[in-house]
């Protein structure tokens, strides 16, 4: 399956402006075969806009949602996003998976917050593994600072996750997890993982780029730059599954010995 990274900050404070990117975007990805289109951590509203977030959050199911999912459906390919849900009195930081039928396919909330600024603006999910099928692979979600414990990755791989996609708001001076950190996650797991920042600075941070779709061989297929840019790569069945049969960590593994981990 052909999988497009929207690297991009989008319009931070306006969801009208990033609906209008997100919807050129998956035009453009469309136009060059892909089935799926991933945009970043909290893409729909921007990252660092303060209590805005709170202001901007929806359910998952909301207006903005609708409007995805129509964008969706008139390119004829999938979108994952990252934005603010709302649930009640709560605020998740989360991401969502549409299928190129408008139909909301997954919905995940981010289990492990990011310092003091997401723990001030968001409450933390507390289910581990979010999947859905999607065009004969099972596609796993996961967002930014989840990817970096290898617990969260590992049960992805025992559940089958063949592609992780990982919206993410990764920040100066960590580039080291979209060069290094992510390749190995794809090949000690098998599987493929999309990795797609925001980019430039936004507030008090500032995001690197970098985004990349990395293989179960531990190559990146694909990797942005430190500028907006939307890159595409194919997650290949085919290979991932003799790579399977070539690699044998999860078939190795002796879960018996890793009680104390936990």
């Amino acid at each position: 399956m052909r999988t497009a990274l929207l690297q991009s900050s989008g319009r931070p404070g306006s969801t009208v402006e990033n609906l209008k990117v997100l919807d050129e975007a998956a035009g453009r990805a469309a136009a060059a075969g892909a089935g799926l289109l991933v945009a970043p951590e909290m893409f729909l509203t921007g990252y660092a806009i303060g209590d805005d977030i709170a202001r901007l959050a929806e359910p998952a199911d909301g207006d903005c949602a609708d409007a995805i999912a129509e964008t969706a459906t008139r390119h004829g390919l999938a979108i994952a996003y990252g934005y603010p849900e709302r649930a009640g009195d709560a605020v998740f930081n989360s991401a969502q998976l549409i299928s190129p039928d408008g139909t909301r396919l997954a919905n995940y909330r981010k289990t492990h917050l990011f310092g003091c600024f997401e723990r001030d603006h968001f409450t933390a999910g507390d289910q581990p593994v979010v999947q859905a099928e999607l065009d004969g692979l099972r596609v796993g979600i996961l967002i930014c600072y989840d990817v970096e414990f290898p617990e969260n990755v590992r049960a992805h791989a025992l559940a089958g996750t063949d592609l992780l996609v990982v919206p993410t708001a990764q920040m100066h001076p960590f580039q080291f997890v979209a060069e290094s950190m992510i390749p190995v996650r794809a090949f000690e797991n098998q599987m493929y993982v999309a990795y797609v920042n925001r980019v430039g600075r936004e507030g008090e941070f500032e995001f690197v780029g970098l985004s990349t779709l990395a293989g179960p061989d531990g190559v990146a297929r694909t990797r942005a730059g430190r500028a907006e840019e939307l890159v595409l790569a194919d997650a290949d069945p085919a290979f991932l599954a003799a790579s399977r049969e070539a690699n044998p960590y999860l078939r190795d593994r002796r879960p018996g010995l890793y009680g104390p981990l936990v």
